[in-house]
């Protein structure tokens, strides 16, 4: 029998989709052991040349294998770069202090660690890729007609084609669930559809019999309000009336905070209503002064409304403050609508009479760029990965992402004519679909709008296929992450974060700091003057004296510079031929100054008092 070759270990790789953790590796008999080891025979057998070829050719597939670990190393590092937050710390080496260097090697750590892994699961996290037309040659994606973009997708895509036929109950308007699993249509005659957009099944359907004005789910499907001729109702899913909102009274335009289960209205009479749904109760309500609103949305990022108004401003309100937060004139006429980008709440794009759509900058509240559209706008929106859809009259427009973050686009995206040229009323994209949804006076009618929705969802936050178990904790996790209404504000950033105090304050806390510090040693000073004595040489009262020897103290140095000019005195005293100054050495009335005076010689005849003012 011939030596068999040395088995050649596959080398793990970090794109394997084998399991990370494994089975410990099995042990081979030593025999198989001795066999493979390089040069080893069987007694009385000779060695083999196959086996020296054998092995040769696994050298090569090592090196192969070598080669494959490196390009998916590369691959790798390719792929996590995009999930780095910032520019790595460089030269780590040259931090001086120990602590600060094993803290930041420690979070950079981390941080490749994070992006590595992130990269791992890339392929199971994001699987699917946004789609999109592409046009060969001299075509256009705006000539493409919604039944040639249904005959060139699959089966399941071209079944979101399709037109209801309602002609005697619109227009109607439209709105879709946070997760795009159901549709509402409300027709202006009183019609309400609940439908089931993943197999598109009529869930329940009513007739109020009374003016439908706007129609908004609120945090799930199985709760949504309508803003009917007076008042506004909240119904099920059932399309059972639970509550009729009476403070609400002559609504034109519906909106829900998710975040803060929040209700809000503007209607004819221009006052803004804030509502929590979770125990019914006005939180505020604005008098916007600026006569009756018919468009109104919010932002996602920090859940500041914002208002379009008759005279052309757009206005953004918190339900802290009673005056408007900015106002912003963007048209010369009426505001017809309003819509903001979901993705980050950075733009927002408003359509007024004046036949102009405009994009702005609500970081600097500036415009960015401006379109015109054939008549004026009735309604817009923006899909979650920054499409635009206007519509006027019968006909939609879709303009690609590009139109609203980049340069200015020059011709749309998608053009769409409604059948019998229905007055388009309300427009609104499906979220996590390719879909746009529009409401008009000939019914409801669905288009295919490629790469319009986001493809991966987060099922924590949305989850287009739930269950009921999984909607019931869905409720719970959103009513245990309710946010207050003082959170929103124009900073969504800010909330979290220490505001700091004025200069006058801190001032007077640190002087306040000072003097409770002060008073506190003061207390102490004075509770250890009180204490007993202790017996002992090494007493506490001994040592403080011993101390005290070599300070310098204001009432000793007076004492004893009294001492000493009572001694001098006594000294004077004692000794008359010492002078009658205070430091001695003066001429005692009678006698001379002495020879080593500088004074004059004294005159004949000086009578003895003044003898002593000369030699």
């Amino acid at each position: 029998a011939l030596a068999p070759a040395r088995a050649v270990p596959m080398v793990k790789t970090a794109l394997d989709d084998r399991p990370s953790g494994g089975a410990a590796r099995r042990r081979r008999p030593k025999s198989m052991q001795d066999q493979g080891r390089k040069g080893h025979h069987v007694e009385g057998e000779p060695a083999s040349t196959d086996a020296a070829a054998a092995a040769g050719a696994g050298a090569d597939k090592i090196e192969d294998m070598a080669t494959r670990e490196k390009r998916l190393k590369r691959e790798l590092n390719k792929r996590a770069a995009k999930f780095m937050k910032g520019e790595p710390v460089r030269d780590i080496k040259k931090i001086a202090d120990r602590k600060t260097k094993a803290h930041v090697r420690y979070a950079e750590t981390l941080a490749d660690d994070a992006a590595t892994n992130a990269a791992l699961h890339e392929k199971w996290l994001l699987p699917s890729a946004p789609g999109a037309i592409e046009a060969e040659g001299m075509e256009r994606t705006y000539r493409f007609s919604q039944r040639e973009i249904a005959d060139a997708v699959d089966v399941n895509a071209a079944r979101k084609a399709f037109d209801l036929s309602l002609p005697s109950l619109g227009p109607y308007k439209v709105d879709f669930t946070p997760n795009g699993r159901d549709l509402l249509i409300g027709g202006r005659k009183g019609h309400l559809a609940l439908v089931r957009w993943s197999d598109y099944r009529l869930i329940s359907e009513i007739q109020t019999r009374e003016a439908i004005r706007d129609v908004k789910f609120l945090h799930s499907g199985q709760f949504f309000a309508a803003a009917q001729k007076k008042y506004t109702y909240i119904y099920d899913n059932r399309g059972t009336e639970i509550h009729c909102l009476k403070d609400h009274t002559e609504v034109a335009k519906l909106d829900f905070l998710p975040a803060h289960f929040l209700l809000v209205s503007i209607g004819d009479q221009g006052v803004l209503r804030y509502q929590d749904t979770t125990y019914g109760k006005i939180v505020a309500q604005h008098r916007t002064k600026l006569g009756p609103c018919e468009s109104l949305t919010h932002n996602p990022h920090n859940g500041v409304s914002l208002c379009g108004h008759g005279n052309g401003v757009v206005t953004l309100w918190s339900p802290n403050m009673g005056t408007p937060l900015v106002k912003m004139l963007a048209h010369r006429g009426p505001i017809r609508a309003i819509a903001i980008d979901p993705k980050d709440g950075r733009y927002v794009a408003t359509a007024g009479a004046d036949s102009q759509v405009k994009i702005f900058d609500l970081r600097t509240y500036k415009e960015v760029h401006s379109y015109f559209s054939a008549a004026p706008a009735t309604c817009v929106d923006i899909s979650q990965r920054g499409m635009l859809a206007v519509c006027y009259g019968g006909r939609t427009q879709v303009w690609d992402a590009s139109a609203i973050r980049g340069a200015k686009a020059q011709s749309p995206y998608l053009n769409h004519a409604t059948a019998d040229a229905a007055k388009i009323s309300d427009c609104r994209f499906c979220p996590y679909d390719d879909a746009l949804g529009l409401g008009h006076s000939g019914g409801f009618s669905n288009l295919i709008v490629p790469g319009a929705g986001e493809p991966n969802y987060d099922s924590m936050v949305a989850n287009p296929f739930e269950t009921r178990n999984q909607r019931r904790e869905q409720e719970v996790a959103q009513l245990m992450d309710k946010l207050d209404p003082e959170t929103i504000q124009l900073d969504g950033d800010g909330v979290g974060k220490i505001r700091a105090a004025p200069k006058e304050v801190q001032k007077e806390r640190r002087e306040a700091a000072l003097a409770a510090q002060l008073g506190k040693r003061e207390k102490a000073r004075e509770k250890n003057a009180e204490k007993s004595r202790m017996k002992g040489k090494n007493r506490i009262s001994k040592r403080y004296r011993k101390k005290q020897q070599n300070v310098v103290d204001d009432k000793k140095l007076r004492a004893k510079m009294l001492k000493e000019d009572q001694a001098r005195r006594a000294a004077r005293m004692a000794n008359p031929n010492a002078g009658d100054g205070p430091e001695g050495g003066g001429a005692m009335p009678g006698r001379t100054a002495g020879a080593a005076s500088d004074a004059p010689v004294a005159p004949e005849g000086t009578s003895n008092a003044l003898r002593r003012f000369y030699k």
